[in-house]
Parts: C-alpha cells; sequence; structure tokens
C-alpha cells in the first residue's frame, strides 16, 4: 500500500501531492518514505515525507516462531 500526502496552503491552494511507499529502513524499522523537491512563491525547497511505524525495529529483531 503507498499513502498519497497533500501538501496545501493555509487557503487551501494545492502545493504537492506526492505518493510515500513503503520502505524497510537500514535500522530495522519499517515505515514509508519519499522526498522531492517543490516550488513555493518561486523559492526551490526540498521535502521529505518520514513515518515509522513504533515499535517495528523491536518486531524485526523478534525470534521467529
Amino acid at each position: 500500500m503507498n499513502i498519497i500526502a497533500e501538501f496545501k496552503s493555509d487557503a487551501g491552494q494545492l502545493i504537492a501531492l506526492m505518493t510515500v511507499p513503503p520502505k524497510d529502513f537500514k535500522t530495522g524499522s519499517k515505515g514509508y518514505f519519499t522526498s522531492g523537491k517543490v516550488e513555493i512563491e518561486g523559492k526551490r525547497y526540498q521535502l521529505q515525507v518520514q513515518l515509522v511505524e513504533i515499535g517495528s525495529k523491536e518486531a524485526a529483531k523478534a525470534p521467529k516462531e
């Protein structure tokens, strides 16, 4: 499953729409991550979205039955 992230101004104008795919982080945690660039009022910005599942690192270390 992918997550769709919308970034809007306080006036509700769409600034960016990003797809955030699942990611297995190097630390062993699981979650979602993406990065990109967006232009706001003529200035360019880097944008990152990161969601980390709480407890997923410990779950990955647990012995399998």
